[in-house]
């Protein structure tokens, strides 16, 4: 079977969030699976490795640039394409500067769709099935649908479009549709229109042969009006396309045993290790280090700082945390409001608050492994993967009970054996609280908090579970559709 897939950003060429860590680890899990996989994407500023294929112009409405097409080996035998047309992609940022996205963002990842399949007919052979992720590769389903559904090659390849998160809809003027070389037609409630404009997140959703999301749950929450964005009809037009696969990790890149970032390894065997991890934590934060402040919780967090994630919750307890009988060390990156909130809480709790504003890969590991309980609030969470990284790690996590975090924490109880964590229904600074003192209170018997912390580093979060889910639904469009058998196997 091969597998084009086509994203905006996959480790290690490009992050800016999650859907980097996904795209970077589930070509290769297919390809373990015996999948021919290639990933196709931007080549950005800083990008490095991959040799050029082959140049040649791509055409766009009135833009033409000469493209190039690099390759670079992933493990496991996958491969990435590199597409390089350095007057869209070899910019400061990825998607904007700052807080303000590119101008002509439609048209460059109109041209990274309008690339990658041009690239692909070049070669000659149709790939079994396309796999779509986020808004940035909505176009792709559309194109096939439209101006290469007569194509002597990819006339008929099916596609499959992931929803990674709802909340990003890929919104542009009407305006754009003939400059990305698309007819009115398409401007209708049933195809990309969404309030008088075109949405490249709802052309993915009305034109892929099957759509997935990145949990069960929140598969679920889309269809409702409360976290459906206003898509939530549209979904439920598609329910019986629609799948929620819970996304997996990298249990190479994320391995308590082998982690490079950490001064000690570890494992359920023996956790002596993530001592060390907690004491080079609170030395990186500049936290106090006594002995008794490490016997204190040490509460930690990556994470964009943006309502979503629940900063507004957090925020309203600014004034309660500090006087928790815990540390916490914070990592990450977003609205000004919050930047300055948890640096004057670190400015103020020197001994107990840390802040690093910005994000370091390496430091992040370390947050995972030295922390004891790990805080997610979020206000919805399509999947996540930091509370699979905090369970392999043993470190708790304390999350609200939606989307992925609700499918892969148990809410920890008395007798309750499938508990690995703590889980809060209510959207609401008390509820939140009230789990965070939980597990605190549980932290204090060292016993029970030891069997929680094995619970759940047993737990397989691997991408191979995952993967062959996805096998199943690209088996299940490629039968629909009767085309793409090449090497099916």
């Amino acid at each position: 079977m091969s597998v084009l897939v086509i994203g905006s950003e996959a480790r290690p060429f490009a992050k800016t969030g999650g859907l980097a860590d996904v795209l970077g680890a589930l070509p290769q899990a297919l390809a373990r699976l015996g999948c021919d996989v290639t990933l196709a994407l931007p080549r950005y500023r800083g990008a490095s490795g991959g040799r050029v294929l082959e140049r040649f112009p791509v055409t766009v409405g009135a833009f033409t640039r000469d493209v190039a097409f690099g390759e670079a080996q992933l493990a496991d035998g996958a491969r990435a394409l590199l597409v390089d047309c350095p007057d869209l992609y070899d910019r400061e940022g990825i998607y904007g500067v700052g807080n303000a996205d590119y101008p002509d963002n439609a048209l460059r990842f109109a041209v990274l769709v309008r690339a990658v399949l041009e690239w692909t007919a070049r070669q000659g052979a149709r790939p079994s099935v396309i796999h779509a992720h986020d808004w940035q590769a909505g176009l792709a389903p559309v194109y096939l649908k439209t101006l290469y559904a007569g194509h002597p090659v990819l006339a008929g390849t099916p596609s499959v479009f992931t929803i990674h998160n709802l909340a990003y809809q890929g919104l542009f003027e009407p305006a754009w549709l003939p400059r990305l070389d698309l007819g009115w037609e398409l401007f209708t409630i049933d195809r990309m229109e969404f309030w008088r404009r075109i949405s490249f997140l709802k052309g993915g959703i009305n034109h892929a042969e099957a759509i997935t999301t990145v949990s069960p749950r929140y598969a679920k929450e889309i269809q409702t009006p409360e976290l459906g964005f206003g898509f939530d009809g549209i979904l439920r037009a598609r329910a019986s396309d629609l799948v929620g696969i819970l996304n997996g990790i990298d249990t190479r890149e994320w391995d308590p045993a082998t982690d490079r970032n950490l001064p000690a390894p570890y494992s359920r065997d023996d956790l002596g290790g993530k001592a060390a991890a907690k004491a080079e934590l609170l030395a990186r934060y500049g936290l106090a280090s006594s002995a008794a402040s490490r016997l204190r919780p040490l509460v930690g967090m990556v994470s964009r700082m943006v309502d979503q994630k629940g900063f507004d919750l957090l925020a309203a307890l600014a004034g309660e945390l500090p006087r928790l009988d815990a540390s916490f060390v914070i990592l990450g990156t977003g609205e000004a409001r919050y930047q300055d909130l948890w640096t004057r809480l670190a400015a103020r709790w020197p001994d107990r608050i840390g802040a690093h504003i910005g994000f370091d890969e390496g430091l992040a590991h370390l947050v995972e492994a030295g922390s004891d309980i790990f805080l997610m609030p979020s206000r919805f969470e399509p999947c996540g993967l930091n509370q699979m990284y905090s369970l392999r790690y043993g470190t708790i996590p304390v999350v609200h009970a939606v989307g992925g975090l609700a499918d892969t924490v148990v809410d920890y109880a008395p007798r309750r054996r499938n508990a690995t964590g703590f889980v809060f229904v209510d959207y609401t600074p008390a509820a939140l609280l009230d789990a965070l003192m939980r597990a605190m209170r549980l932290y204090a018997e060292p016993k029970k908090w030891r069997a929680l912390q094995l619970a759940g580093m047993r737990q397989d979060y691997s991408w191979d579970r995952s993967a062959a889910e996805y096998v199943r639904i690209y088996r299940r469009v490629i039968g629909e559709k009767g085309v793409g058998n090449r090497d099916d196997g």
